[in-house]
């Protein structure tokens, strides 16, 4: 290859002649990208290399891996979830990400990750291209091709869906001719980790006629508690650290709250994403953690920091959004933002508690170390009176 090519159409991928040259693919054992391996194997590529990335979404990985072993290609699974939380989500929390005040975001978290992670395995197994399967409807297209432009991957990359469209029915009867029966099963597209679990397209398309059946859900799908609960969250330096008391790592924290609070049917997001030209398409999220935890962050953070610093704060944290949802995570403005925003996180040490109910959240504690509160207004006053005396 004498220069990179941005693969857009299924004729970019026969142009690139990678019947011996090694390919890596993104993989979740869903249907675009199991229909995409099936391109593949059927252009005569020979050394396909499909990674899935692990990041706590509970993906049935047996099945997965099945499913590239018979269409015959190596499948790469890497544990990625320390990572994610650690360097991706940390961050979201104390930079508040959340959507255009609908949704806290999620794959914009994952994909830059999702592209290093796969960056890797490229470089390991020196391949002429990486795909993935991202089409116009969905904003990982930028996403992923902004990371691996901020990456520097010299390779060719990008999406065949980007200027081929193949729709659902097609993809089913090519994979059911070949014996992946299962694929006629999806009934939508999902992404999931363990901040997030995410549906798009198929049977809930439409924003005007969208009921979501209540087996898609799984951390808000239980049964109504019978009465409320008190739940503390604690924070040190702007890392939530504890639940009731109990300290554990940022991992099981997130995974704690998705089950305890996701019960009282609290976390679930439905709301319009823009593409190119402010076209707008549906998404519908479960999120219980990423609701109680930016709640509570942002209590602790309005004890300990004054109100100018939160207004300039409250501003860099949409510009931060917006440069994670652009696909520039790598960019020079994003780590601009996050140097600002970790200043802040610096103080944010307390906790908050709550009283759950069904479908409400109140607090009943908010403890701040240094804060800016008074706790007796009428002292306040007295003592503020006699130092300007």
């Amino acid at each position: 290859m004498t220069r990179r090519q941005l693969v857009r159409s299924f004729r970019d991928i026969a142009d690139l002649r990678l019947v011996d040259q090694p390919v890596v693919t993104l993989f979740s054992g869903g249907l675009d990208s199991t229909y995409l391996l099936h391109r593949l194997r059927h252009s005569g590529a020979r050394n396909i290399h499909a990674v899935s990335v692990d990041l706590g979404g509970e993906e049935a990985w047996p099945e997965v891996a099945s499913i590239a072993d018979r269409l015959g290609v190596a499948w790469h699974l890497i544990d990625a979830r320390s990572d994610f939380v650690e360097s991706f989500v940390r961050p979201a929390i104390a930079a508040q990400a959340v959507y255009l005040d609908t949704h806290p975001i999620s794959s914009s978290l994952s994909r830059p990750l999702i592209a290093q992670v796969v960056l890797d395995v490229a470089r390991e197994v020196d391949a002429a291209a990486v795909l993935h399967t991202a089409n116009r409807s969905q904003n990982t297209l930028r996403r992923l091709n902004g990371a691996f432009h901020y990456l520097g991957f010299e390779g060719q990359y990008g999406s065949p869906y980007d200027l081929t469209p193949v729709d659902r029915d097609q993809k089913i009867k090519e994979l059911s001719v070949v014996g992946l029966d299962e694929m006629s099963r999806r009934i939508v597209s999902g992404d999931n980790n363990l901040w997030c679990r995410e549906f798009e397209s198929g049977i809930i398309d439409n924003p005007e006629h969208h009921v979501v059946p209540t087996s898609l859900y799984r951390w808000t799908r239980a049964d109504e508690p019978s009465g409320p609960r008190m739940l503390d969250i604690g924070f040190k330096a702007g890392v939530p650290v504890s639940v009731n008391g109990v300290d554990l790592p940022l991992s099981g924290v997130i995974a704690t709250l998705n089950t305890d609070v996701g019960r009282y049917g609290i976390g679930r997001y439905s709301g319009l994403e823009h593409l190119a030209d402010d076209v707008k398409v549906l998404e519908v999220r479960e999120m219980p953690a990423a609701a109680i935890l930016l709640r509570s962050y942002r209590h602790i953070e309005s004890a300990v920091t004054g109100a100018e610093e939160m207004r300039e704060k409250m501003h860099l944290e949409q510009l931060w959004v917006r440069e994670a949802l652009e696909g520039r995570w790598f960019g020079a403005l994003r780590h601009a933002c996050q140097s600002f925003i970790d200043v802040f996180a610096s103080k944010v040490t307390g906790s908050v508690r709550w009283n759950l109910s069904y479908g409400r959240a109140e607090t009943v504690s908010i403890t701040a170390d240094n804060p800016l509160y008074v706790q007796n207004r009428e002292a306040w006053e007295r003592t503020s009176i006699e130092s300007e005396g």
